[in-house]
């Protein structure tokens, strides 16, 4: 399975993290951060992102990179992951805006019918953010708001970021145990 992975620049670098770790070495990866993306990992987590990937298996693009695999309906991306996904970036892959490569592995996605999830992570949603999420879900996308539940009764940080990672991974059809699923016992 081939995966691309967009960061933007949304706070979250939790979640696009333990994403990457978890499908390290267990399926292709490509991954794309924006600048900004780069600095709030940097600033949150006190990790430089792209030492980060070189830690793993992933292959590494810039966002102006157009010439990277993934831009291409041709390469065969079963999955495209948006994590987190800003209001800009959400805004600019609704309405076919494909100036980065995250929005250009988004539209491919789109224009492929391969699978899309975006997890915008801002709040409150205003009616314009609102209206771009509907308008991904009716063209296939699945929107993957990273709000962690509490009936599995998290007791860390990390806990509640699995929760959110194992519900994408859920979405991608890929088996995971990174959160406690109802009715499964304590």
């Amino acid at each position: 399975m081939k995966i691309g992975i967009g960061v933007s620049g949304a706070s979250g670098a939790v979640y696009p993290k333990r994403l990457i770790e978890f499908l390290d070495k267990k399926v292709e990866l490509f991954v794309f951060a924006s600048d900004t993306a780069k600095e709030i990992f940097k600033y949150e987590i006190d990790l430089d992102f792209v030492e980060f990937i070189k830690t793993t298996e992933a292959r590494y693009f810039e966002t102006d990179d157009f010439y990277a695999p993934v831009a291409s309906g041709s390469f065969g991306l079963d999955a495209c992951v948006i994590l987190p996904c800003s209001m800009k970036t959400l805004s600019a892959i609704a309405n076919g805006y494909a100036d980065s490569l995250i929005t250009r592995c988004a539209d491919v996605a789109i224009k492929q019918s391969k699978k899309l999830i975006v997890s915008p992570r801002e709040m409150p949603f205003s009616a314009i953010h609102l209206e771009n999420m509907l308008k991904l879900s009716r063209l296939g996308a699945s929107i993957v708001v990273p709000a962690p539940a509490f009936y599995f009764k998290p007791k860390t940080l990390n806990d509640m970021v699995d929760f959110v990672v194992g519900k994408i991974l859920d979405e991608l059809g890929i088996e995971n145990n990174l959160y406690l699923r109802w009715g499964a016992k304590h």
